[in-house]
């Protein structure tokens, strides 16, 4: 019996578990560590939730395989939560958010947000003036399917959308302060800045907020005053708005207690993931989701 199969036919079971503890059950999908992000910002906000996290680090980067591709995993991912009892789902992805949002929504029965409409909705609530002008940095992929343009466009922001393709794998080395990517930061936002002059520049990956502070810094030594806004921290705005309004749950003062998931090595999820969650991860299961 393989670990897919285990954990399909112990989902019951794992549910009742987590429906007796208090609070809601959140899941909490990316592609790899990056989603961690979103994680460490609900961790503080729906302190009662219990939380279970997958990466499907097996199968990353998601950026490099086709839409159908992208949505097949992703709904086997969010099929898996449910089945572990999740009652609301967070695709702290921006890859899938921007692909197989919608496939999501129809292949589970529990609310689903995405993680790029509220990176907009912050962005619209920062850039007080009517077409004003926001740089978002992201990933080739999410860059080429233009979600986060059209979502700003649709809270009435301009949209400038640069691929940082060099940060990612910078910030897995955990060279998250190094000079390497200092200057790296620097190019990318110099040639950013020559294009449009931003009133906020928007974090479009999740791997982004560990070197928000560099960003900050390198900005304002390029002469440009634009608020940086944290897409993780949207994201688990937007979920505690939604859990509280439509899950009737009382939510006493508590730690919230997470268990995570990885189709790769356990070994490296529990180091890569304990820099993006910024405390120790313990167990990690692994998961078996097939090619």
């Amino acid at each position: 019996m393989n670990s897919a199969t285990s954990q399909h036919n112990s989902k019951q079971d794992n549910s009742s578990q987590h429906n007796s503890k208090r609070g809601p059950v959140v899941g909490v999908f990316d592609s790899g560590f990056g989603g961690l992000t979103v994680l460490r910002a609900l961790l503080p906000r729906i302190p009662a939730a219990n939380y279970v996290y997958l990466g499907d680090t097996a199968r990353l980067p998601y950026g490099a395989k086709s839409q159908a591709t992208i949505a097949r995993y992703a709904v086997e991912s969010a099929r898996f939560l449910e089945d572990r009892g999740c009652e609301y789902l967070v695709i702290a992805c921006n890859t899938a958010t921007a692909l197989a949002l919608e496939d999501i929504r129809q292949a589970v029965s529990v609310p689903v947000l995405g993680v790029i409409e509220p990176g907009a909705r912050a962005a619209k609530r920062t850039v007080a003036e009517p077409g004003g002008d926001v740089l978002v940095l992201a990933t080739a992929a999410t860059v080429q399917s233009h979600a986060y343009r059209e979502a700003c466009a649709a809270v009435g922001l301009r949209a400038t959308e640069v691929a940082c393709p060099l940060l990612v794998p910078l910030v897995e080395e955990g060279w998250t302060n190094h000079p390497v990517t200092r200057e790296v930061l620097r190019i990318y936002l110099s040639q950013a800045l020559a294009k449009c002059a931003p009133q906020a520049v928007l974090l479009g990956c999740t791997h982004y907020p560990l070197i928000a502070d560099a960003i900050e810094q390198t900005l304002r030594e390029l002469g440009s005053d634009a608020v940086v806004i944290d897409s993780a921290e949207a994201t688990a705005e937007a979920a505690e708005a939604a859990l509280t309004s439509t899950i009737a749950v009382s939510m006493p003062a508590s730690s919230a207690t997470f268990e995570c998931f990885a189709t790769d090595s356990v070994e490296k999820f529990q180091r890569l993931g304990s820099l993006f969650l910024r405390r120790p991860i313990g167990q990690v299961h692994h998961l078996d989701l097939g090619g």
